[in-house]
């Protein structure tokens, strides 16, 4: 590339960085990344206080195991839970409703916890809890992290950010000073979205690695060594930054075209919104023409589907038929790619009349 055209573009990604980081308009992008990082920071001080409690009533019920725990069934009475657990840490509550006299004992063994529900010193229920389970928590997080992360945060993210790399300075009045500069088009169009995809790619990236720091907090220190050492930890934290960068290109590149085009960005963001969670349901062909098919597809960590689980939250999940890895990053490419020639193109024609912008 020409050196005067890359000065210029450089020029040009300086000044739309400070405004991408710090415009009035950036302050909804660090809330949208700092939401799932309160969710995890707190489930990890929900597990911590358990284990402290747990920890505690433990030390009032020594030589009780889940093993035990988990052998208490509907119909024993209090003299058999007794001599299988002993007397309860502690009982929770007692009560006498139309005669009938009941009571709640709690049982634990450190890491996990069972509350046995009594009627007339007979038990009519069990609660098992087991301790928090790290296979469990990182399916918890690509769920989080796929249904809520890249769908909504990232999502409205770039919505935010590109869309108004053209229309915020419309309505700012603020776009002609570079249509007025001795600059070509497309270099305004490539300045402006490499600094919309490096600050989206910063702020969102730096999200995923703090919830994945939290989300680890909790756990022994090595459970979490042998995880990232000789599991697969270092991968999957890869994989998260990776797919974030890419999500980020992809709705970037789409949300800058419509901003080019359309006055109202809500129309395109719900409709794209709308496109992207019926992914599942599509026909293959229409399925490649989306870019949440190409992120789940590059998602380290598979969500299984329940038979339970509600008919909406399926259709998010199903991701049939995935892309293989190298076509998923060449398809986000090509996509990403095409949108951009479409901006940049457009951007030759572009003329603006703030009185009809008003």
């Amino acid at each position: 590339m020409n050196p005067v055209w890359m000065s210029q573009l450089w020029a040009v990604m300086r000044l739309e960085l400070k405004k991408s980081f710090f415009n009035r308009r950036s302050f909804w992008i660090y809330l949208l990344a700092l939401a799932p990082v309160l969710i995890f920071a707190g489930h990890a001080l929900e597990v911590s206080t358990k284990k402290e409690r747990r920890a505690s009533l433990a030390a009032r019920n020594t030589g009780v195991t889940a093993e035990k725990m988990r052998q208490v069934r509907r119909g024993m009475t209090m003299d058999e839970v007794s001599k299988l657990l002993g007397p309860p840490a502690e009982k929770i509550a007692t009560s006498r409703r139309q005669g009938v006299e009941r009571q709640n004992w709690l049982y634990s063994d450190g890491r996990s916890e069972l509350r046995v529900y009594f009627a007339d010193e007979e038990v009519r229920g069990t609660n098992f809890r087991g301790a928090c389970s790290f296979g469990e928590d990182t399916i918890v997080f690509s769920a989080v992290y796929q249904f809520f992360f890249l769908r909504l945060m990232v999502f409205f993210g770039c919505v935010f950010v590109f869309i108004n790399l053209f229309r915020g300075e419309m309505l700012d009045k603020s776009l002609h000073y570079y249509l007025l500069a001795p600059l070509r088009r497309e270099i305004v169009v490539g300045g402006k979205f490499l600094a919309g995809l490096l600050a989206t790619s910063v702020i969102f990236a730096s999200s995923v690695a703090l919830q994945f720091l939290i989300l680890n907090l909790h756990f022994e220190p090595q459970v979490v060594e042998q995880y990232m050492g000789q599991g697969n930890g270092w991968h999957h934290l890869m994989s998260y930054l990776g797919v974030t960068v890419l999500a980020c290109l992809g709705y970037g590149t789409v949300f800058l075209t419509a901003g080019m085009f359309l006055r109202n960005p809500l129309i395109p963001a719900v409709a794209i919104e709308v496109w992207e969670s019926i992914n599942g349901i599509l026909p293959a062909m229409l399925r490649k023409f989306s870019v949440i098919y190409y992120l789940r597809s590059l998602t380290p960590v598979e969500v299984p589907i329940d038979r339970g689980v509600p008919p909406p939250i399926a259709m998010l999940a199903m991701n049939v038929d995935p892309a293989p890895g190298w076509a998923a990053v060449l398809g986000l490419l090509a996509v990403s790619g095409a949108m951009l020639f479409i901006a940049a193109r457009s951007a030759r024609g572009l003329q603006i009349n703030y009185g009809a912008e008003g």
